[in-house]
């Protein structure tokens, strides 16, 4: 199955340079050299049925063949030492606590814009800079409930962080599944390692929620606002909602009286402390934002603006996600906390400015090109694989809106093994690692794993054809000592 693995400049994660096992990945290539491929096929395909019959789906919006699909799942684990989780744990949470505090400043005293370390016009001017939340002081200062932050790993094999996502970042539901898959079709996989559990998470999700909640309300109401069922991450939010212990409320089912937040029930308006909302800012209240929603609630962030409410994430983190204000992430680490970061950005070129501009435009045939607006691998150009016609029609839009594109190299995310029926092929993956506040901020325990299952693609997202794989933290080092012990036996 590994006879045909072809290595390219990327660093992958597995396999080295020299085609053998990396010391913490042996137990596990051991493992698979011992599974037939018609084992393998079976396994595989009973995987995608449980999936199946979960209801695991996700939504592509660009395919004429339907838009419902069954989340692609390949069973090779990310696998993580401990030692390389602390240093991500460290530098992830040193950028969440930055994060927040800019948030915190930008919508009260903004002395990051006085003190001239980001451009005033690109906070103010930005779409998801919101002036009716200003100055609304939310519980703990905490504007993040939870963050998905996306890392990647360059041609040297060090992680880079490629995106934050402190909006509604989707996907911890499959972080779940993907063990649970794992630990029921593929049991002996985990045999020789010690892998940190997912289980008592949940409790940890509820316990920061409820220390958000207004007024520090020991026993809060809790609810996570969902657009409905035909929205493509409703999947994610019922999984929460039901694993968490909250109530999983649509708009219809809240009501605002005396600024205060009411959810309906049986027995008459019982009073909400906390909404973890998955609705985007626009459509959360038609009173003050888009008056043609049907998805929120009318009043709600008048509540939200009495303290009668905590809302989760915070309404407009949208400023702090834009991909041009992730070029000053670093600056903000170094202006609130004065300290380095301990995980760096990828490089990046601002449009907006003209010098780096000319440079973009110069060589967009190497440069991977995005809309500061869009997400999901859309509105994304990759300048290596794309067409002459590509290139050219965002020449003429970049040339239109400098300020809505950025630019960055073009980086060979690091590779996994993916199942390929026949074979192994080495496939590009990144990383999504949530973080939660509260108390104190916490990390959860691996994250999302996201693969490019189309050979040689880098656009890893489930709704341009990406897959996702289990993501293995080790408890300790025994594993990495023992490891050694069997590869120089073998």
């Amino acid at each position: 199955m590994f006879d045909l693995y072809k290595l390219n400049s990327s660093y992958d994660e597995m396999i080295d340079k020299n085609k053998q096992p990396r010391t913490h990945c042996y137990p596990m290539y051991d493992r698979l050299l011992k599974m037939s491929p018609e084992e393998m096929e079976k396994r595989h395909a009973f995987a995608h049925g449980d999936f199946l019959r979960q209801g695991i789906t996700f939504t592509v919006y660009n395919d004429n063949k339907g838009t419902e699909r069954t989340m692609p799942f390949d069973f090779v684990p990310k696998v993580i030492p401990q030692k390389e989780w602390h240093q991500i744990e460290k530098g992830l949470i040193q950028r969440f606590e930055a994060l927040n505090m800019f948030l915190d400043d930008v919508y009260h005293d903004q002395k990051i814009l006085k003190d001239k370390v980001i451009p005033r016009d690109l906070i103010v001017n930005c779409p998801h800079f919101f002036h009716q939340v200003a100055h609304i002081d939310v519980p703990a200062r905490q504007h993040i409930f939870m963050a998905g932050i996306d890392l990647i790993r360059d041609e040297k094999g060090e992680y880079r962080v490629l995106e934050d996502n402190l909006r509604n970042p989707s996907g911890l539901s499959y972080v779940f599944q993907n063990r649970y898959v794992m630990r029921k079709v593929y049991p002996e996989l985990f045999y020789d390692y010690s892998v940190q559990s997912l289980e008592n998470q949940f409790s940890k999700i509820h316990a920061s929620m409820s220390y958000l909640a207004p007024h520090q309300n020991p026993d809060p109401t809790i609810v996570l606002l969902t657009p409905g069922v035909f929205n493509s991450a409703y999947y994610d939010h019922s999984f929460i909602a039901q694993r968490s212990g909250i109530e999983l409320v649509e708009g219809r089912d809240l009501v605002v009286q005396n600024r205060s937040v009411y959810m309906k029930t049986s027995r008459g308006l019982k009073k909400v402390d906390v909404i973890y909302r998955r609705i985007d800012d626009e459509f959360l209240d038609p009173l003050e934002f888009r008056e043609d929603s049907l998805l929120g609630v009318p009043g709600l962030v008048d509540a939200y603006r009495a303290g009668n409410v905590s809302i989760l994430n915070g309404i407009g983190n949208g400023v702090a996600d834009d991909k041009a204000v992730y070029h000053y992430v670093p600056d903000m680490i170094r202006y609130y906390l004065g300290e380095e970061p301990l995980v760096k950005n990828v490089d990046t070129y601002l449009c907006r400015d003209e010098e780096q501009r000319a440079y973009v435009l110069e060589h967009l045939d190497e440069l991977v090109v995005k809309a500061t607006n869009a997400s999901g691998g859309y509105g994304m150009l990759i300048g290596p694989h794309a067409t002459g016609e590509e290139i050219e029609k965002f020449r003429e839009q970049i040339q239109i809106n400098p300020s809505e594109y950025i630019a960055q190299p073009t980086i060979n995310l690091s590779s996994l093994p993916a199942y390929k029926g026949d074979r192994f092929a080495a496939c590009h993956v990144d990383l999504r690692v949530f973080i939660f506040g509260g108390e104190t901020p916490t990390v959860f325990p691996g994250g999302l794993t996201r693969v490019a299952l189309k050979e040689g693609s880098l656009v890893v997202n489930s709704s341009q054809g990406g897959g996702a794989k289990d993501t293995w933290v080790l408890q300790d080092e025994e594993v990495d000592h023992q490891e050694e012990g069997e590869q120089s036996h073998a």
